[in-house]
């Protein structure tokens, strides 16, 4: 690797971790708490933004049924809460929902929940990061001019910490996340304590005339709650992710994640509560369609996010308060999208562990992450973030269909579970604890599959068959990679009667030749220690003159290698030699015809460039070629011993290895 590229890759990702430090990357729960349930946290500040706005459509009026509405996403987030807290007590490896599914309903269950999942990954990290670009910009009208930018480089900005390992990057998220803990709750207590004293906070909005775009009754009517209700479920978007990321808990890990998951369930449902509230406290007017919707509203008005309109009415009067809370909850959406980062590329591992994804994707880098993982879901997020502007109303719709899908399906898994376990237990105590747990389940089943309709039927031709559909195309992207791993192993496992182990009958050595210099001389040697049945040299013709001088200085050295020179009318030097070495082999499966290549080693990416293309090329072509092998014979030019040099002098223990390979420079120079 070139010095600007390892020194440009020290700086963003730190000095690499050896495999045993692994254990010392294990987080407690502290720290967990932060990293994996950030996303559930602050979801609870556009959740009831997504409540309020579906309402506007219907008028003030309709304002009325918000706390209700709130209430039944309160409900049905604790319920999954508990339910999830049966996961991961039953399959604490990190499997999550996708383990949970394979193992109880089988393979297909496995990959659907396993390609909802993987959608909703990418989602969260673009709703999350637009959201909280759009809070930021609540307070910085050039953030809000400038959104996709920003949104892109917080994207950029999330992957190189998470690059760095997750317990680095969960230090540098925790004190955020807890900043908007803190924050909210101050706020919805001291907001409650003021409207309880009777102290009038009016929001900014609070003024303003909401006109009704239709009249709704009936069909109609019920349509839109249940449409609201299902925007206002995204605030349960996150609470799998602690089931997924069990393994990077401290001992007893599966304690340690259930209380965490706990502890978030408690409070996300204190702050969205809180903030519906204060919204209807502080008489916030949001609408879908501000411009024909509000009246009353400044010539250019800009909506605000509901947080910060609450945040500037209860905090009248203390201008810190408002921007705290402007910033905090910017902050915190912003790293909810780390949630993401942490679960997407850990059920990526294990996919390509099971060959269904890229096996790429199974490997840690050296900050012990799985950096690749990382990459892939960046790349994905910043593509729906570009393609709908950072829009968080379009992405919204996009969102959490593949979430209760995941929840639907595991939820039936474990109830599966516990049926298979109570048919082995006896113990009656063993058996009434488990019939709870099969309960919670069932309750959970229940409320995720009624929420997946509702999702489903109300959001369907607003954008989620587009979510739907990257689900169908991900389930058949990972049954195609598995069958063609699969027809991989069958392949090298299957010998046809024939033996590989079986020597060749005949050994055919070519050594390719361009000009005679020490890489040739080398190459030569090589070919000769081999010992084959026939060693001959090759070259082509593609300049006269320069074949003439090449052939005459192979005769005045004498070698006892014939010099077989290739036509090549066109100057082509690839399809000759491939040709030759076809008619060389013959059809006799047992013959083996091998071609050593001279190359350089060079130490500088440009120079990469200047040399070994034919090599590339020629290399690239025989390996197709069956009973064909290829050598490649180095020959390391003196700027390739430099940055060994270079690379080796952190590590003092290498510098016998420099000096040799010093001295073995400065003999190549002196010839």
């Amino acid at each position: 690797m070139p010095k600007f590229a390892t020194v440009a890759k020290r700086l963003v990702l730190g000095r690499p971790f050896r495999s045993d430090r692994l254990s010392h990357t294990l987080l407690p729960k502290r720290i967990a708490l932060p990293i994996f349930a950030s996303d559930a946290l602050s979801s609870v500040a556009y959740a009831p933004e997504e409540i309020f706005l579906t309402l506007s459509v219907a008028g003030l009026s309709a304002y009325a049924l918000a706390p209700w509405i709130g209430v039944a996403v309160a409900v049905v987030m604790l319920v999954v809460v508990a339910s999830y807290r049966q996961n991961v007590h039953a399959y604490p490896s990190g499997g999550g929902d996708y383990e949970v599914a394979t193992t109880n309903l089988g393979g297909r269950f496995g990959l659907t929940v396993a390609s909802a999942l993987l959608v909703d990954y990418v989602l969260t990290v673009a709703v999350s990061t637009s959201s909280g670009v759009a809070n930021i910009g609540s307070a910085i009208p050039f953030v809000a001019d400038h959104k996709v930018l920003w949104s892109v480089l917080i994207v950029a900005t999330l992957t190189a910490l998470n690059l760095r390992g997750v317990r680095e990057s969960g230090k540098a998220f925790a004190i955020p996340t807890y900043g908007f803990i803190i924050g909210i709750l101050a706020m919805v207590l001291w907001g409650l304590f003021e409207a309880v004293r009777g102290t009038p906070m009016r929001a900014e909005s609070a003024g303003f005339q909401l006109h009704e775009e239709a009249s709704l009754a009936g069909f109609a009517f019920v349509f839109l709650i249940l449409r609201s209700f299902s925007s206002g479920a995204a605030a349960l978007t996150g609470v799998e992710a602690i089931s997924n990321g069990v393994p990077a808990f401290r001992k007893p890990k599966s304690k340690n994640a259930a209380t965490t998951l706990l502890l978030m369930g408690v409070l996300a449902v204190t702050m969205l509560i809180g903030i519906i509230a204060l919204a209807i406290i502080t008489g916030v007017k949001f609408a879908e369609d501000p411009a024909t919707q509000l009246s009353g509203a400044p010539a250019g008005y800009q909506q605000k996010t509901i947080v910060t309109q609450i945040a500037h009415a209860v905090f009248q009067g203390f201008p810190p308060g408002f921007y705290y809370i402007s910033f905090a909850t910017g902050i915190i959406l912003l790293l909810a999208a780390n949630t993401a980062f942490n679960g997407f590329p850990v059920l990526g591992s294990i996919l390509a562990q099971d060959r269904y994804l890229p096996r790429q994707l199974h490997t840690r880098g050296d900050r012990l992450a799985f950096s690749n993982g990382i990459l892939f879901l960046a790349a994905f997020a910043l593509v729906l973030i570009i393609a709908f502007d950072a829009e968080v109303t379009r992405l919204i719709q996009l969102y959490i269909v593949g979430v209760f899908v995941s929840f639907t399906v595991s939820q039936a898994g474990m109830i599966r579970h516990w049926n298979r376990l109570l048919a082995r237990e006896t113990d009656p105590a063993v058996r009434r604890k488990m019939r709870r747990s099969q309960t919670v389940n069932a309750v959970g089943l229940t409320c995720t599959g009624t929420v997946l309709v509702i999702v489903l039927i109300t959001k369907f031709l607003l954008g989620a068959w587009i979510a739907i559909a990257a689900m169908v195309a991900i389930y058949l992207l990972m049954t195609a990679i598995r069958r063609h791993y699969d027809r991989v192993a069958r392949e090298l496992a299957e010998t046809d009667g024939h033996e590989p182990t079986v020597l060749p009958s005949r050994n055919h050595a070519i050594v390719l030749v361009s000009k005679l210099h020490m890489p040739t001389l080398r190459a030569l040697a090589y070919a000769k220690a081999v010992r084959p049945d026939v060693l001959e040299a090759v070259t082509v013709n593609v300049d006269d003159f320069d074949t003439r001088e090449l052939t005459a200085e192979w005769d005045k050295h004498g070698f006892k290698v014939p010099l077989k020179v290739l036509e090549s009318p066109y100057r082509e030097i690839t399809k000759p030699v491939v040709d030759y070495v076809k008619r060389v082999r013959g059809d006799n499966s047992r013959n083996v015809v091998t071609v050593f290549i001279p190359e350089y080693v060079v130490g500088r990416w440009w120079e990469q460039l200047l040399h070994n293309q034919s090599a590339l090329r020629l290399k690239g072509r025989l390996l197709f070629q069956p009973g064909v092998m290829v050598t490649s014979v180095p020959w390391q030019l003196a700027s390739s011993v430099k940055a060994v040099d270079r690379a080796m002098r952190a590590r003092p223990a290498a510098g016998d290895v420099r000096r040799g390979l010093y001295e073995s420079a400065e003999r190549k120079e002196n010839r």
